[in-house]
């Protein structure tokens, strides 16, 4: 029913700056610079991810320069005062990488980098050997899909089986990705679902809803409905996150 949602291969970066397990500090950081990138995929063999070295892998060395941790610092971070010390990739990477898969969702992608709090990800096939790599800035160029594909989708594949006509009149309007539901619908209750399943069109920013529902056919002629007006209820709301 539903269309096929992007997946990472769609938005990933095929270039990709890495490193190998011998590089120094100072090439990390220089390399790092050049590439103007927060993180630096290490690879062994001929190109298997083995870690990861970020930003904040490095700033431990400047962190503890001028300290003299006391015993409980130093037994509660001992893996940061191992950094600190340590002057090689293969000694500074966090092992082992977090990684995605290009066939995995945009949405799958992003609660990954969200749990683990990280702004890139490696790119891996199933011998973990580096396809890409993403960002969160990649995540988000979904969100520049134009309005009249998000418009043609929600009414394909939303619209046409909740709301289908003559029974229901209901009009679709995307602007900004912003989606509003208006006219009249044969069910009020299916308001709810139809926000989940919109929601779930790629592109999506909000939904908003403006509709009334149809009078009830089975109803006698001029027949006041059960909102009070031969016209139905009507349903107007800002659809919440589900």
């Amino acid at each position: 029913m539903y269309g096929s949602p992007h997946i990472v291969s769609d938005v990933m970066t095929d270039t990709v700056a890495a490193i190998g397990r011998a590089a120094s500090f100072k090439e990390i950081v220089r390399m790092m610079q050049d590439w103007k990138v927060s993180a630096l995929p290490v690879l062994e063999g001929e190109g298997r991810v083995v870690g990861v070295v970020s930003e904040a892998d490095l700033l431990h060395k400047e962190e503890f320069r001028d300290s003299d941790p006391d015993r409980a610092t130093q037994l509660k971070r001992l893996s940061d005062l191992a950094k600190a010390g340590a002057v090689t990739a293969g000694e500074l990477m966090t092992s082992p990488a977090l990684t995605v898969h290009a066939d995995e969702t945009l949405a799958q992608a992003a609660r990954t980098m969200a749990h683990a709090k990280v702004k890139r990800l490696p790119v891996v096939d199933e011998l973990g050997m580096l396809q890409g790599i993403v960002s969160r800035a990649d995540l988000l160029k979904v969100f520049l899909r134009e309005d009249d594909d998000i418009a043609e989708e929600v009414r394909r594949e939303v619209v046409s089986y909740l709301f289908p006509a003559p029974t229901s009149a209901a009009r679709v309007a995307v602007r900004d990705g912003v989606v509003t539901l208006s006219g009249r619908i044969k069910d009020t209750s299916l308001v709810p679902v139809a926000a989940r399943l919109i929601r779930a069109v790629e592109g999506v920013v909000d939904v908003q809803f403006d509709v009334s529902e149809q009078a009830r056919s089975s109803e006698p002629t001029g027949a006041p409905s059960s909102g009070g007006s031969s016209r139905g209820s009507s349903h107007r709301e800002n659809a919440s996150p589900s």
